[in-house]
C-alpha cells in the first residue's frame, strides 16, 4: 500500500491519482467538520478541503507520510470562515437539551434535566474557549489527532498544542465540577496531566 505522500507525488503527473487520497480520508474529514459545524456545512467544507489540498499539493511536506494532519489543518482553516455557524450549532445543541420530553417517567425527567444542564454548561464553555484552544481541543477529541499531528495541521509548536489542550481541558473540568481524577487520552495516560 502506498503512503499518502507517495499518492500526492504521483498526482503531480497523474492528477486522477489524488482521488486515492480523497477515498482514504474524506470520511474522517467529513466527520470532523460535521461535528464542528453541522452536517449542512460538512459536505461543502469537506469538498473545499480536498479542492484546496489538490491545488496546493505541490506544497505538501513529504517528510510526512500521512496527509491527515495537513488535511485537517486545511479543514480547520476553512472552518474559521464558518465560526458563526459553529456557534449557532452549539447554541442549538444547548437549546435542544433544554427541551423536556413529557413521555418519560419522573426519574427520567430528573436525569434529563441534569444532563440538559450539563450539556448547556459544556456547550457554553466550548463556545467561550479561544479559537486556538477550541481548534486544538476539537482536532484532538473529534479528529483523533496526536499533539504532533495537530502541531503539523495548525503549523504551531507541539508545546503550544499541549498548553492549549491543557487550558481547554482545565476549563471543561471546571465546568464539569472540577474533577481531579487522572485523565486518560484514548486509553493512554496523558503525560501532560501526570507530570
Amino acid at each position: 500500500m502506498t503512503t499518502d505522500s507517495e499518492v500526492i507525488q504521483r498526482s503531480r503527473d497523474s492528477p486522477r491519482a489524488f482521488g486515492d487520497l480523497f477515498h482514504r480520508h474524506h470520511v474522517a474529514v467529513y466527520r470532523y467538520v460535521a461535528r464542528r459545524a453541522g452536517a449542512e456545512t460538512a459536505d461543502e467544507v469537506m469538498a473545499e478541503t480536498f479542492l484546496v489540498a489538490f491545488e496546493r499539493r505541490d506544497r505538501f511536506d513529504h517528510a510526512y507520510s500521512d496527509a491527515r494532519p495537513w488535511l485537517f489543518g486545511i479543514a480547520t482553516t476553512l472552518l474559521a470562515a464558518h465560526r458563526r455557524r459553529e456557534a449557532r450549532h452549539l447554541n442549538a445543541l444547548a437549546r435542544a437539551s433544554e427541551r423536556e420530553d413529557d413521555d418519560g417517567g419522573l426519574g427520567q425527567v430528573a436525569s434529563r434535566v441534569d444532563a440538559s444542564a450539563d450539556v448547556r454548561r459544556i456547550a457554553a464553555r466550548v463556545r467561550a474557549l479561544s479559537d486556538g484552544d477550541r481548534d486544538v481541543l476539537l482536532l484532538h477529541a473529534w479528529a483523533d489527532l496526536t499533539a504532533e499531528q495537530i502541531a503539523a495541521a495548525l503549523n504551531i509548536p507541539v508545546g503550544t498544542v499541549w498548553s492549549r489542550l491543557s487550558r481547554a481541558r482545565k476549563a471543561l473540568r471546571e465546568t464539569a465540577g472540577g474533577s481531579t481524577s487522572k485523565e486518560t487520552d484514548h486509553g493512554r495516560v496523558d503525560s501532560a496531566a501526570t507530570a
